[in-house]
């Protein structure tokens, strides 16, 4: 097929910004059954799903430089416009430590109850933050562009680029703080959460990855972005975050149940 699967990040980028983290964490830990809050409760202490999920990002700032192996966690990049048939080719193909594969590891870990309890609190971190990760569109973008990073916009007259629009800006537009956000997305009717927990990662990421295509193909390079583009892509920027945030939920009632 000739086609290549890279997995390449910088160093600053990061997915959803504090905000939007917080956001997935708040409406998943609301989502919970009782049993997995217990659990979690346990695990975690005082601390919320909130408050943790923007742990991962900030440990790439440790000058001890003990967490650098997870930087290529974040995220997994694939060609431009591709099937889903390919897409799982290339998903199944993929080696190292990367976005699919250290959630579900992530996942196995949690499932051993005999796991020591720093261990548990570190998984459970990483799996919060990369169930927000995998919803934000360009951690399942495309390599050449570094998920959006080497795309230059003006984001309301100032210089940006395609990434950081999506990883914090958009959302910081709104004006809204994490629980004010989370009160106003999270009002799906039940049936449609069950839609939206239903599937799998492969599923999710795939669904992502579609919408990446959408945001390259509306965003050209030197865009000057302003209210237009909040309004085309604000009810997908939604839907992002409140599907990071039940699907988070579905994954934690499933490994404590």
């Amino acid at each position: 097929m000739g086609l290549l699967l890279a997995f390449l990040l910088p160093f600053t980028s990061f997915a959803w910004g504090p905000n939007g983290h917080r956001i997935v964490g708040e409406i998943a830990y609301l989502h919970l059954t009782p049993q997995a809050r217990k659990a979690i409760n346990n695990i975690l202490g005082r601390e919320s799903l909130a408050m943790i999920a923007n742990w991962p990002d900030f440990i790439k700032s440790d000058t001890t430089h003990q967490y650098d192996h997870t930087s290529s966690w974040h995220y997994l990049d694939f060609p431009a416009n591709i099937d889903r048939a390919t897409f799982d080719q290339l998903l199944n193909a993929a080696t190292g430590e990367n976005l699919y594969i250290e959630t579900q590891d992530m996942i196995k870990d949690l499932k051993n109850r005999s796991l020591p309890k720093d261990k548990q609190i570190f998984a459970l971190r990483f799996l919060v933050h990369l169930m927000g990760d995998m919803h934000q569109p360009l951690h399942v973008g495309r390599d050449e562009d570094m998920g959006g990073n080497k795309i230059s916009v003006m984001w309301f007259d100032k210089p940006s680029n395609l990434h950081r629009v999506w990883d914090e800006q958009l959302i910081d537009f709104q004006q809204l703080s994490y629980t004010e956000y989370t009160k106003a997305i999270d009002i799906a009717p039940v049936a449609q959460i069950k839609t939206i927990q239903s599937g799998s990662i492969a599923d999710w990421m795939f669904e992502s990855h579609l919408l990446s295509d959408k945001v390259y193909d509306y965003t050209k390079p030197d865009s000057k972005l302003s209210y237009r583009y909040n309004y085309v892509f604000v009810n997908d920027l939604n839907q992002q975050l409140l599907k990071g945030g039940l699907r988070l939920a579905a994954v934690l009632n499933g490994i404590f149940k």
